[in-house]
C-alpha cells in the first residue's frame, strides 16, 4: 500500500507539475514507469508523454493525470489510504431524549443487527463505521447520552463536535413527547445552536397494542414546531425504520445551509 501511495504521488507530482530537484531525465522516466505499473495503467502511452516534461507538468496542472490515477487504482481495487481517507467524511451523531423511550436500543439494534433482550446499559458505547448515503462514503460516529436528571451535568460534554443530534421520545410517552419541546430543545439550542436535528419517534410496535400512542401525524407537527430536519419513526425490538434514522440524519447533515443554518425553535 505504501508503494502505491508513493507511485501516486510521482504521477501526479506538485500541484504545479516540476519534479523533485537533482533527478536526471532518465530517472525521471524510470519513476514514471515504475509509477505507471504499480497504478496499473495500460501500454507504453503514458510512458513516450513522460518523455516530455513539459507535457507531462500540463496535463498534471489540468488534473488528466490525478482523475485517470484516481479511477485507475478504484477499478483495480487498490485505492490508496490517502486517497480513500479524502473522500470519507466523518461524521458524529448523538442521540438524545428522556431516559426509557429507547435510545439505547436504537443504537444496538442498528449497530449489532440484533435487539438486547438481557441487560441494556444506560448509555451505549462510542460506535464508529462506515457508510454510504446518495453515493457519497461516511465514518459514522454514534454517540449515546442519559436521558436521566443525575446526568444533566455530565450529558453536554457529549455534545462537542456533533454534526446531527437524535432526539428521541416514545410514541407511547406523552411525557417524553412534551419534554422534546420543554426540556431537550432548550438544552440543545444553549449548547449547539446550529446543529441540525433529527425528530425520532421510537417504539412504534406499541402501536398495535395501544390507540392512545402519539401518531405519526403529531409527531410530524412536532417536527414543524421545533423545525427539525427530518421526522423518521423506527422500532428496535421489530427492527423497522433504523436504516432510515440515519440515512436521514447524513442527509440533514449534507443538505445543511451552510450560512442560514437550522436551529432548534419554538416559534
Amino acid at each position: 500500500m505504501g508503494e502505491t501511495r508513493n507511485a501516486y504521488r510521482i504521477l501526479v507530482g506538485k500541484p504545479e507539475g516540476k519534479r523533485p530537484q537533482g533527478k536526471t531525465r532518465r530517472r525521471w522516466v524510470d519513476s514514471i514507469r515504475m509509477g505507471i505499473r504499480e497504478i496499473g495503467w495500460d501500454g507504453m502511452h503514458w510512458i513516450d508523454l513522460a518523455q516530455d516534461r513539459d507535457q507531462w507538468r500540463a496535463l498534471v496542472n489540468t488534473g488528466c493525470i490525478m482523475n485517470t490515477a484516481k479511477g485507475t487504482k478504484r477499478e483495480n481495487g487498490i485505492e490508496s489510504e490517502s486517497i480513500q481517507s479524502n473522500r470519507i467524511r466523518p461524521i458524529k451523531i448523538t442521540a438524545v431524549g428522556d431516559g426509557m423511550v429507547g435510545k439505547t436500543c436504537l443504537l444496538i439494534t442498528y449497530v449489532s443487527k440484533r435487539f438486547p433482550t438481557e441487560y441494556v446499559p444506560t448509555v451505549f458505547d462510542n460506535y464508529a463505521d462506515n457508510i454510504t448515503v446518495d453515493g457519497q462514503d461516511f465514518n459514522m460516529t454514534l454517540w449515546d447520552t442519559a436521558g436521566q436528571e443525575d446526568y444533566e451535568r455530565l450529558r453536554p460534554l457529549s455534545y462537542p463536535n456533533t454534526d446531527c443530534f437524535l432526539l428521541c421520545y416514545s410514541i407511547s410517552s406523552r411525557t417524553s413527547y412534551e419534554n422534546v419541546v420543554s426540556k431537550w430543545c432548550p438544552e440543545l439550542k444553549h449548547h449547539m445552536p446550529h446543529v441540525p436535528i433529527v425528530l425520532v419517534g421510537t417504539k412504534i410496535d406499541l402501536r398495535e397494542e395501544d390507540p392512545e400512542c402519539i401518531s405519526f401525524a403529531e409527531g410530524k407537527k412536532l417536527k414543524q414546531k421545533i423545525r427539525a430536519a427530518r421526522y423518521v419513526e423506527c422500532s428496535a425490538i421489530k427492527g423497522e425504520g433504523l436504516q432510515d434514522v440515519f440515512t436521514e440524519a447524513i442527509r440533514a447533515v449534507m443538505k445543511k445551509p451552510p450560512t442560514v443554518r437550522r436551529t432548534c425553535s419554538f416559534f
